[in-house]
């Protein structure tokens, strides 16, 4: 199946045709500018587009929950660490791939909610580790599971194996630009 192909379909397998506003976009396109393939704005728009809708609905979602999108990886980050739920700033880094004044501007605003706190390493005082609170803890352990329900509302539009074909060519397409697995985590 060529570009064009893929473009008319909503999945390899369908021959649902796709109307949509990226479609509209594209449509003009090629009357004004024949000359050029725009195939690449029905992948790229596309998912451009969903990632704004997404953003705004796990956004509000987050809200409700008292949570910023920022404050949700953190605590998120911290609980798949694993117990006692706690990272040095450089394997927290390394983990979310965030700067390092977006980290502690986070850290700083969690510890005032009560969320977070900071602890020197007992063996090197110059280590300060990021650790969840017991409220943290409780947070992340309700809002996760109705995050994770957000997140399948947002597809439930593709079957099963929809899904499971559109987060393998992500991920093909994501290891294409060498985001692979950070090591695992040192400093806990």
């Amino acid at each position: 199946m060529d570009a064009t192909d893929a473009d008319a379909a909503v999945d390899m397998d369908s021959e649902v045709p796709v109307n949509d506003a990226v479609t509209a976009v594209m449509e003009q396109w090629a009357k004004e500018r024949p000359d050029i393939d725009f195939w690449p704005i029905g992948v790229v728009g596309r998912l451009m587009r969903i990632s704004r809708l997404w953003e705004k609905e796990i956004k509000d979602f987050l809200a409700g929950h008292d949570l910023e999108p920022g404050e949700f990886d953190v605590l998120s980050t911290l609980r798949r660490s694993g117990a006692p739920y706690e990272l040095t700033a450089g394997a927290f880094l390394k983990t979310s791939l965030v700067t390092t004044g977006a980290i502690t501007l986070r850290v700083d605003r969690m510890q005032a909610k009560g969320l977070v706190t900071r602890i020197r390493d007992e063996r090197d005082r110059r280590t300060v580790k990021v650790r969840l609170t017991d409220q943290g803890l409780e947070v992340i352990d309700r809002v996760l599971p109705l995050h994770i329900a957000n997140e399948a509302r947002l597809l439930r539009t593709l079957s099963p194996q929809e899904r499971t074909r559109l987060a393998a060519v992500m991920s093909a397409l994501l290891q294409s630009y060498g985001d692979l697995p950070a090591p695992p985590a040192a400093g806990k």
